[in-house]
């Protein structure tokens, strides 16, 4: 029971963080997502077993530069072309490998790159959302906090559904508490939910809508798998102790890092 309040209690005071700095400006959610993608590559480094200083340094200032340059160019401080910038970070890794003493050095790929597509990419691309010259009526607060509560709606239902109903394993290798049953509830009850939203939405379709939950859905539940999949390999249960009972920032934030720079790219496409 206290273990439970703790989680719940926390998750509160993360989800009025969260829904806060999104609506207080752009600003205040970039500087948010700034230090989930700073904690969250020490996080990734921890997955990938990298103790030595110098390298964690050299993954931050990957991370951090390759999110900065593309949040200000988000947020229209910078123009795009100075994106191009974003090609040195991606050079980086090369580099550090290069003149590393050891022998292997794949660790340092998984390390940096792994920070930079599943942190600053997709933490980067949710600032694009305020921007009406891409995404017209449908930009703003509302869109981000949008997808949040698809994703965190399929958490809450895939994890009722499958203490209901849940017999057959998703991918029991990976993770052994997922079932079929529970992400087919998931899936079906947030489309439910989006179905609602967009009767009373009018900037968003139903058919758009539809198309939304099921992006989401897949790929955080994708995202979720995948950050299963490093702390199995870790040997680790959270990736962190940051967030009390919920554990670390991938912990709570894979399914969304993974899911945004595909339902970016249907929104742009639409």
């Amino acid at each position: 029971m206290k273990e439970l309040l703790i989680r719940s209690v926390s998750g509160l005071v993360l989800i009025a963080l969260v829904l806060g700095c999104i609506f207080v400006s752009p600003w205040a959610y970039a500087a948010l997502l700034l230090f989930i993608v700073v904690v969250g590559t020490y996080e990734m480094a921890r997955l990938q077993q990298m103790n030595q200083p110098l390298y964690l340094l050299l993954g931050e200032i990957c991370s951090v530069g390759a999110f900065t340059c593309s949040a200000l160019a988000a947020l229209q401080v910078i123009t795009q072309k100075w994106l191009v910038l974003e090609i040195l970070f991606v050079m980086l890794p090369f580099l550090i490998a290069l003149f590393s003493k050891s022998k292997d050095v794949k660790h340092v790929f998984a390390y940096i790159y792994g920070s930079l597509v599943f942190l600053s990419m997709p933490a980067s691309l949710m600032l694009y959302f305020y921007r009406e010259d891409l995404f017209g009526v449908m930009a703003g607060p509302g869109l981000i906090v949008l997808v949040f509560c698809l994703l965190w709606a399929n958490d809450i239902f895939a994890y009722l559904s499958g203490k209901m109903f849940g017999k057959h394993k998703l991918y029991a290798r990976i993770s052994p508490g997922k079932t079929i049953e529970g992400s087919i509830g998931g899936l079906v009850f947030t489309i439910i939910a989006m179905i609602v939203f967009s009767h009373y939405a009018d900037w968003l379709t139903i058919a758009v809508g539809i198309g939304l939950a099921c992006i989401a859905v897949i790929f955080g539940t994708l995202g979720d798998l995948s950050e299963s999949m490093l702390k199995r390999q870790a040997g680790v249960k959270d990736s962190g102790k940051l967030i009390p009972g919920h554990g670390g920032i991938l912990d709570r934030f894979d399914s969304v890092m993974f899911s945004v720079p595909f339902i970016f790219v249907y929104l742009l496409l639409l």
